[in-house]
C-alpha cells in the first residue's frame, strides 16, 4: 500500500534518459538471414500455425496495456537497493522486449512478398513486444528515468544469429519469460503484502502474450525436421539451454534486492522457473537437460558466485589492465563449470514423447 499522498507520476519529458549498461547478461539486438527465413517450409506445422494466427489476430490483449488509477500514487516509499534493483529489472526486461520488437518487425518487412503467413505472423507479435517494451518504459518514468529507444535502435550493434539459432532462443526466451512472469504472479496472489508496485497486477495476461509467441516458434521450429531429427540437434538443444539457463541464473543472483522485495528467495526462484522452462522445452527440443543431477545447480550456483566476484573486480578503481588479468582465471572457471554441466547426460525428449506420463 502506498501511505504519502497521491500525486502524478514524473512527465517523461522531465524523466532522465537512462543510459544503458553494457556487460554479457545485457540483452543483445538481433538480425538474421532474411532469404533462409522466407525459404521455409511450413506445410508440416501449417494448420496448428493458422490457429495461432487466428488466436493472434483476436487480441485478447488490446485492452490490456493500459495504465489505470493504481499507477497515480507516489513511489518515493521505495528507496534504496530495492529502489535501483527495480529500476535495473525494469530497464533489462524493457531492452529485451524491445529486442524482439526490433527483430520481429524486420522480420516482417522482409518476408512480406515472400512468406505472408510468416510476415504476418511476425508483425503481429512485433505487435505485443512493443506494448510490453512502452509500458515498461512508462514504469521507468515513474521512477525519474526512461530508455531512450530510439536512440537504442540508430546506436546499439546488432549480432548476427541463423534463423536456426532464432528459433531455437526466442522460443526459450518467450517460455522462460511466462514462468518467470507467472511464478511471480502466483506469488504475489499469495502474498499481497509484497505488490510494492501495480506493474506485477499484469502478470498474469502479459505472461499469456510470452506463451502465444512461444507456441508458436515450437510450431515454427518443428516444421523444420533438421532442428529436431538430427544429432546436430540434439547438441544445440543443449547449448541454448545452457546459454539461456546460465544467462538467467547469474542475472537472477545480481539482483537479489529485487526479489528480496518481492517476498522470494532468489535462488529458488531461479531454480523453480529453470525447471520449469526445461520441462516445457521437451515438447520441442529433441533433447532437454538433466536439473534433477546433483551437479546441475551446484556448478550454475558456482558461476554466479564467480560472475559476482568479477562484478566486484570491475567496480574496483584499479587499472583496467589489471582488471582483464584478475577476471580471466574466474571466466576460466565458469567456463570449465559450464563445460562438464553440458557433459551431464542429457533427457531424451523425443522418446519421452511417445510415452504417456
Amino acid at each position: 500500500m502506498v501511505n504519502s499522498p497521491p500525486k502524478p507520476t514524473v512527465p517523461e519529458s522531465e524523466a532522465k534518459i537512462k543510459a544503458l549498461k553494457e556487460n554479457i547478461l545485457t540483452p543483445r539486438f538481433y538480425t538474421t538471414d532474411f532469404e533462409t527465413a522466407a525459404k521455409m517450409d511450413l506445410s508440416a506445422q501449417e494448420t496448428e500455425l493458422q490457429a495461432m494466427l487466428a488466436e493472434m489476430r483476436a487480441d485478447y490483449n488490446r485492452h490490456h496495456f493500459i495504465r489505470d488509477e493504481q499507477f497515480n500514487g507516489s513511489w518515493e516509499h521505495i528507496t534504496g537497493e530495492a529502489r535501483q534493483a527495480f529500476i535495473d529489472y525494469l530497464e533489462r526486461s524493457c531492452v529485451s522486449e524491445f529486442s524482439g520488437f526490433l527483430l520481429f518487425k524486420e522480420l516482417s518487412r522482409k518476408l512480406k512478398n515472400r512468406n505472408p503467413l510468416l510476415s504476418e505472423m511476425f508483425n503481429l507479435m512485433a505487435r505485443d513486444e512493443a506494448r510490453h517494451a512502452g509500458f515498461l518504459n512508462k514504469a521507468m518514468a515513474d521512477f525519474g528515468c526512461t530508455m531512450d529507444l530510439g536512440h537504442l535502435t540508430k546506436n546499439r550493434v546488432y549480432t548476427f544469429f541463423p534463423i536456426e539459432w532464432v528459433l531455437y532462443t526466442v522460443y526459450l526466451s518467450e517460455k522462460i519469460g511466462y514462468w518467470r512472469y507467472i511464478i511471480i504472479y502466483r506469488h504475489l496472489e499469495k502474498h499481497p503484502e509484497n505488490q510494492f508496485y501495480p506493474l506485477f497486477h499484469y502478470f498474469e495476461s502479459w505472461c499469456q502474450d510470452e506463451n502465444r509467441h512461444g507456441d508458436i516458434f515450437k510450431a515454427l521450429l518443428r516444421s523444420q525436421p533438421q532442428l529436431w531429427k538430427t544429432w546436430q540437434s540434439r547438441l544445440w538443444s543443449r547449448f541454448f539451454l545452457l546459454s539461456v539457463f546460465a544467462t538467467h541464473t547469474l542475472t537472477v543472483h545480481e539482483r537479489t534486492g529485487f526479489y528480496h522485495s518481492l517476498g522470494l528467495d532468489p535462488t529458488e526462484f531461479d531454480r523453480e522457473v529453470i525447471r520449469k522452462t526445461n520441462e516445457t522445452s521437451a515438447r520441442a527440443f529433441p533433447t532437454v537437460l538433466n536439473t534433477d543431477h546433483p551437479d546441475f545447480f551446484r556448478r550454475l550456483q558456482r558461476c554466479s558466485d564467480l560472475n559476482l566476484q568479477m562484478s566486484e573486480i570491475e567496480q574496483s578503481s584499479q587499472p583496467r589492465w589489471l582488471k582483464v588479468l584478475r577476471k580471466l582465471p574466474l571466466q576460466m572457471k565458469i567456463v570449465g563449470h559450464l563445460l562438464r554441466v553440458y557433459l551431464i547426460k542429457p533427457i531424451d525428449a523425443e522418446a519421452l514423447r511417445e510415452t504417456v506420463r
